[in-house]
């Protein structure tokens, strides 16, 4: 355990003291990525998967401004039902904590405080990165930036298809972000298989993933994290001619919305979930736990080389 100052739950605590293996998972896919009561049966299924491969979850969150790492159950309902809960990237946990914020964690925030907590694990359903005239906006993810210079590896369908995909890729690689497929050498693009965009690497086995681990503390030559793309199977994707119509529909609705900023990716969730009748919804969902899985075995071979 590294850091004092945040809370941990009691059985995330007792592994990180015992060295047993523990994923991180984020809390804004249970406050802003789905709708309700789906998030709570959604939270409680990925801590399942999690704990099927023998790690212990750990969701972190902030409740009264207190970053804690480990919700328990009650807490995570109440990050699932509360008004008002903030979503905090990195330049908000201070201010949120000052302001005595309830808040659910990016994909930034959670890998930097897993990080900070000595969790090496952490899994999600797709990255922030690059959006879409980011030419004109400057609109990048501070997903990229914070995995430039966190020690983490982030299991992930990819980056969510709202967003230019081959910017994102440019943007990992100037950052020095590791890039890997699992059993792939293509890209995913969340909700489908296939972004269409090329990877250099790909990896076979959680246990090749741990070997990356502990030759990147051995070598001590980079400090950034490892993205580890994991698709769904071409069979469970969203039908792509119905991901590619709701997704123009939705860019467009955007831009008429001026929608900017965080805002995004909610709103486009969202309208994906009304326009595919829940179809995407329940790809997300298989997302989520298909990463949950991996990211714990990934950490259980991890532990088991320590």
């Amino acid at each position: 355990m590294k850091n004092s100052s945040l809370r941990y739950g009691a059985e995330v605590a007792d592994a990180l003291r015992d060295g047993r293996p523990v994923v991180a998972l984020e809390s804004t896919i249970i406050s802003h990525g789905l709708p309700h009561p789906d998030n709570i049966r959604v939270a409680r299924e990925i801590e399942e998967a999690v704990r099927a491969t023998g790690a212990v979850p750990a969701t972190i969150g902030m409740i009264g401004g207190e970053l804690i790492v480990g919700l328990d159950e009650s807490q995570v309902s109440h990050l699932a039902s509360a008004e008002g809960v903030a979503k905090l990237s990195v330049r908000d946990l201070a201010v949120a904590a000052a302001r005595r914020a309830d808040g659910a964690t990016t994909v930034a925030a959670t890998s930097a405080v897993a990080a900070a907590a000595g969790i090496g694990v952490f899994a999600t359903g797709g990255l922030g990165g690059v959006h879409r005239e980011a030419n004109v906006t400057f609109d990048e993810s501070a997903d990229l930036t914070t995995l430039a210079r966190t020690p983490i590896v982030v299991v992930c369908a990819g980056v969510k298809s709202i967003l230019d995909v081959p910017a994102t890729l440019e943007r990992m690689e100037t950052l020095g972000v590791t890039v890997v497929g699992y059993r792939t050498l293509r890209f995913p693009g969340f909700f489908i298989t296939d972004s269409g965009y090329e990877l250099d690497w790909a990896v076979d086995s959680p246990e090749q993933i741990a070997e990356m681990i502990a030759a990147q503390a051995a070598l001590g030559a980079t400090a950034g994290a490892t993205v580890v793309a994991n698709p769904l199977p071409a069979g469970e994707q969203l039908d792509t001619a119905l991901h590619d119509r709701t997704l123009a529909d939705g860019l467009a609705l955007l831009e008429q919305n001026k929608v900017t900023g965080k805002a995004v990716t909610p709103f486009l969730l969202s309208y994906f979930h009304s326009a595919t009748e829940g179809a995407s919804l329940a790809t997300n969902v298989r997302i989520i736990l298909r990463n949950a899985t991996l990211a714990g075995q990934i950490a259980v071979a991890s532990a088991a080389r320590s």
